[in-house]
């Protein structure tokens, strides 16, 4: 276990990096053999110090990574190597039980990202440190935390890590993948999160049954609408006609294609509920005494709460005349939104489709929000 007389022949002979990165290797294993006399652990000691001041990277890296899980490693060794390259220290970052908290919080404060991420990956990070990860932390470093689950992370560390990283996908998705959420990170995240991470969010964290079926419901026509406006080719009366087969022409998925600038979609799906030819559901729909637009509503049983909502999106499509272009179609929803608040005289507490469709329709999320 320790270095034999042979491997010392060779230092002399051969003090090259492999030869010593090998050295580096074997005295740093065989510190941690209980069976070592205290002369020889004292050697050991020494040695490892020497190479701690090696200049070749690769002998320290070789060093920390085998003594990254000993527990009798002096802790000024210990810090050394934490405080060195990244390379080096991201093992002892990592595992090592000899840093302290403090000294933990220090090179978080002081480190780089790949100090950090390593900090923030152990298999326990206690509380204050998690806050000052939050707080100090790079994108990568937050990220990786927030999906250790073995880090005490509350949930204002939560909102704040979120906040600061707003439009971090890697963030959002990592905590997303906790094992366990409060509600008001769930709800939070479901709006932000990626597809696949979302239905995993939803599926694998408590929440009411109405409102884990209001968030799939809402991930699904997001999916479909944006399928809709990247692809020119769709049957649209055919896909209208399966949607309503199987129960999934919803009045909020009419509503979202229809916010979004997709007026062909709403006139195919107020025909095939009103069980009307297409040509007389665009009469109706742009009768400029809306006598005719009140009637089809009414014939397709659709919320009365959300007919207002829909007129008013009618009206910005043909005064703004929407054209299909990407940058566009965020300014028409913007338009639209703001008309909407506008007419419902209210003050705006989100930036999107989904929470004012919530507003005007009083769905399962903003019932669960107000209990």
């Amino acid at each position: 276990m320790q270095l034999s007389k042979a491997d010392v022949e060779r230092l002399m002979r051969d003090p090259s990096p492999d030869a010593r990165v090998d050295a580096a290797s074997k005295v740093a294993s065989a510190f941690a053999d209980a069976h070592l006399t205290d002369s020889e652990r004292q050697l050991a000691r020494e040695i490892i110090a020497a190479f701690a001041h090696d200049a070749v990277v690769r002998v320290r890296q070789a060093l920390s990574e085998n003594l990254k899980d000993s527990p009798d490693i002096p802790h000024e060794l210990a810090l050394k190597l934490a405080k060195d390259v990244a390379e080096v220290a991201a093992p002892m970052l990592a595992s090592s039980s000899v840093l302290s908290e403090a000294d933990l919080i220090e090179i978080v404060t002081a480190g780089s990202s790949a100090h950090q991420t390593a900090i923030a990956s152990r298999r326990e990070v206690p509380a204050t440190l998690a806050g000052v990860l939050v707080e100090k932390g790079s994108e990568d470093a937050v990220s990786t935390l927030m999906k250790n689950d073995g880090a005490q992370v509350d949930e204002g560390q939560m909102e704040k890590a979120l906040t600061r990283f707003e439009g971090s996908q890697k963030v959002a998705d990592n905590l997303a993948l906790r094992a366990k959420l409060p509600i008001t990170i769930t709800e939070r995240l479901v709006a932000v999160v990626s597809d696949k991470i979302r239905e995993h969010l939803v599926t694998h964290h408590e929440m009411p049954p109405d409102l884990a079926a209001d968030l799939l419901l809402q991930s699904r026509e997001k999916a479909l609408v944006g399928l809709l406006a990247e692809n020119e080719t769709v049957d649209v009366e055919a896909l209208v006609r399966d949607l309503k087969a199987n129960g999934r022409l919803t009045p909020t998925l009419i509503l979202r294609a229809l916010c979004t600038g997709d007026i062909d979609f709403f006139e195919h799906a107020m025909a095939v509920l009103a069980g009307i030819p297409v040509q007389n559901a665009h009469r109706l729909i742009n009768d400029p005494g809306r006598i005719g637009l009140k009637t089809l509503y009414d014939r397709c049983s659709l919320p009365p709460q959300l007919f207002d909502m829909v007129r008013i999106a009618i009206d910005v499509v043909r005064e703004t005349q929407y054209n299909g272009l990407p940058g566009d179609r965020r300014r028409f929803v913007e338009s639209v939104i703001e008309r909407t608040l506008t007419a419902f005289d209210t003050i705006m507490e989100g930036d999107d489709i989904d929470w004012l469709i919530r507003k005007l329709s009083g769905s399962a999320s903003a019932r669960s929000q107000a209990a």
